[in-house]
C-alpha cells in the first residue's frame, strides 16, 4: 500500500471514529464466511458499522481523533475489526448476542464507551449493563412521574370518599 493510500485510510478511519460516540475494537479471526456475513448482517440490523482495519492505520487515526484513547493501543495486535455506534452499549449487546448462538467470536479486545476505555474480554458483561442516554432519561422520566402519579391517585381517591362520607351525612339529616 502507498504512502498517500495509507494517508486516506487513516483520515476515513479518524473521520469515522469522530463521527461515533462509542467504538469497539474485537477479534473475528477464524470466522467462515457464512458466520462473518451474519454478524454484518447482524451489525446492519443493530445500526452498528463494522470495519475490518489494520492496527497500525487504526493507531494512528486514534491519534489523529477527539478521543482521548491511547490506552487501547495495547489491544491492537492480530487481527482488529472495529465496531461503531453512536449507542454505547449496543456493539457489546451485539456480541453478546452472536456469541450466544453458539459462536466463539467476535472476541471483545477494547472499547471506547462514554469517554471511558475498557480493555478485556472480561469486561462484556459491563459493558452490555451500560444504559444509554435514551434509557437513561426514560428512567428519570419514570422516577420524576412517579410521585406525581401517586399525589393524583390519592386525591382522586380521597375525593371519593369523602364526597360518599357527605352523601351519606346528607341523607341521614334528610
Amino acid at each position: 500500500m502507498k504512502r498517500s493510500e495509507k494517508e486516506a485510510v487513516i483520515s476515513a478511519l479518524t473521520e469515522e471514529i469522530n463521527s461515533y460516540n462509542h467504538f469497539y475494537l474485537a477479534d473475528i479471526a477464524g470466522l467462515d464466511a457464512q458466520n462473518t456475513s451474519k454478524l454484518r448482517r447482524l451489525c446492519h440490523s443493530k445500526e452498528v458499522k463494522m470495519v475490518v482495519v489494520k492496527n497500525t492505520l487504526l493507531q494512528k487515526a486514534i491519534e489523529n481523533s477527539e478521543k482521548e484513547a491511547s490506552e487501547l493501543y495495547i489491544s491492537l495486535k492480530g487481527n482488529t475489526s472495529m465496531m461503531l455506534s453512536q449507542t454505547g452499549n449496543m456493539p457489546a449487546k451485539l456480541i453478546k448476542e452472536f456469541n450466544s448462538q453458539g459462536n466463539e467470536k467476535p472476541v471483545l479486545k477494547a472499547a471506547y464507551v462514554e469517554e471511558s476505555v475498557y480493555v478485556g474480554a472480561d469486561n462484556l458483561e459491563a459493558l452490555v449493563g451500560i444504559k444509554s442516554k435514551e434509557e437513561l432519561i426514560g428512567d428519570v422520566i419514570s422516577l420524576l412521574q412517579s410521585p406525581a402519579k401517586n399525589v393524583i391517585s390519592a386525591l382522586k381517591s380521597g375525593g371519593n370518599t369523602i364526597s360518599g362520607l357527605l352523601k351519606s351525612l346528607e341523607e341521614r339529616e334528610a
